[in-house]
C-alpha cells in the first residue's frame, strides 16, 4: 500500500471511528508538545504526565495544544505513562458528551473555549496556538500610566525650580 493511501485510511479511520473510551484508557488535554512525538498532558484529575504518539500516526496526524486525546496507560512507563490512541475533534467530544462518559472538569473549559471561539469576530485570521497569548492592552496600560507620572513629576519639579 502506498504512503498515500495509507494517510487516506488513517484519515478515514480518526474522523469516522465514534469509540467510548474503555476503563483503562483516559481522556486528556494537551497541554504543550515536547518533542520527539512526546506531548504533555493533564488528566480529569489533574495528573499530569507525558503521552507518546505511536508511528502510525506520526507525520500522518499533528496535536495542537488545548486539544482533547484518549491516551491508553503504559504501566512500566517512568516519565512516558500513556500512548496517544485517538484524537478527538468537536464530533467526537459531542459524541462523548451525550454518551455521558465526557469528565465534568473538561465540559467547563471545553465549553468556554467554543463560547470565546464563537464570539470572536476574527474567524478568518490565522491563530498560532503554539504560541502563549500575551495580554498586550495590561503592557499598554501600565506605560501610559508611567508616563502621565513622569509627566507629573516634572511638572512638579519645575515648581520647586521658581
Amino acid at each position: 500500500m502506498s504512503c498515500a493511501a495509507k494517510k487516506k485510511h488513517l484519515k478515514k479511520e480518526i474522523l469516522d471511528s465514534y469509540e467510548i473510551p474503555t476503563n483503562e484508557q483516559k481522556i486528556v488535554q494537551v497541554v504543550r508538545a515536547c518533542g520527539n512525538y512526546l506531548y504533555e498532558v493533564i488528566s480529569s484529575q489533574e495528573e499530569t504526565f507525558l503521552a507518546s504518539m505511536p508511528s502510525k500516526f506520526r507525520n500522518k496526524i499533528f496535536v495542537k495544544r488545548g486539544e482533547f486525546i484518549v491516551v491508553n496507560p503504559i504501566p512500566e512507563g517512568g516519565k512516558v505513562k500513556g500512548e496517544i490512541s485517538e484524537v478527538l475533534f468537536k464530533n467526537h467530544v459531542q459524541y462523548l458528551k451525550n454518551q455521558g462518559v465526557w469528565p465534568k472538569k473538561f465540559s467547563d473549559k471545553y465549553s468556554e473555549e467554543l463560547e470565546s471561539h464563537s464570539e470572536d469576530s476574527d474567524d478568518d485570521l490565522f491563530v498560532n496556538t503554539n504560541r502563549i497569548n500575551v495580554n498586550n492592552e495590561a503592557y499598554s496600560s501600565t506605560s501610559e500610566e508611567s508616563d502621565d507620572d513622569d509627566e507629573e513629576e516634572e511638572e512638579e519639579e519645575g515648581k520647586d525650580c521658581k
